[in-house]
């Protein structure tokens, strides 16, 4: 009998040793948050209120309103950004952000897109975008769009704008730090503008791929 309680007692050592190097190895292992596996975010289609659209999100990049906005690659998967520098001044005299980013985003192959980033803690720094065109002369068709990530799918507003023989597509979303939005923690506009040269669908698809290159996952955010 004594022997037989020794061997087990050396199996079930063994076991533990075991458990222990991967604890050691694995600083993980009790986290919710597998390592490297990015920050939460909460997006929604709306800043006034919680919509059914609202999502927590993963993203490896920070949009915390503190000056990290423009820490976002340049290289995003092949996606090759350059900052367009905002010329109009009356979007700084009438928004007010606290940061702002305008860069176009390049394929290889020639198909591009821009991304644009408000970030601000002031409600005045955010309305929706087929306001602006509809304020320089163009027509505007508003819906809503998903977009499938890697896990789940978020949703983002659409807006398909045309003046003469220009054609633009743009997705928009709001980028909250937590569940709790509290605009003095600081909110970010998030839009992807293409012009339409061939298709809206080929357009959307394009503009899909670019956003998954930086939001990875979405899971319900109790909207």
């Amino acid at each position: 009998m004594q022997r037989h309680t020794i061997r087990y007692l050396l199996i079930i050592g063994i076991f533990l040793a075991g458990i222990g190097g991967i604890l050691l190895t694995r600083p993980d292992v009790f986290s919710l948050r597998p390592a490297g596996r990015g920050n939460t975010w909460v997006v929604d289609v709306d800043t006034w209120r919680r919509t059914p659209a609202q999502r927590v999100v993963i993203s490896p990049y920070d949009f915390h309103v503190d000056g990290n906005l423009h820490t976002l690659p340049m290289q995003l998967g092949d996606w090759q950004g350059t900052d367009v520098p905002q010329t109009n001044i009356e979007v700084f005299i009438l928004l007010e952000p606290e940061e702002y980013l305008q860069r176009r985003y390049t394929r290889p192959d020639g198909s591009f897109l821009w991304l644009s980033l408000i970030g601000s803690r002031k409600v005045r720094s955010f309305h929706p975008t087929e306001i602006c065109y509809i304020s320089d002369g163009w027509s505007t068709e508003v819906t809503s769009a998903d977009v499938p990530l890697r896990k789940g799918s978020l949703k983002a507003l659409q807006v398909r704008a045309q003046k003469e023989s220009w054609e633009h597509l743009v997705l928009y979303f709001y980028i909250w730090p937590d569940l709790a939005r509290d605009l003095s923690r600081g909110v970010v506009m998030f839009k992807v503008t293409a012009p339409i040269t061939r298709s809206e669908g080929e357009t959307l698809e394009l503009e899909r791929a670019f956003i998954r290159e930086i939001f990875w996952e979405a899971m319900d955010g109790g909207g």
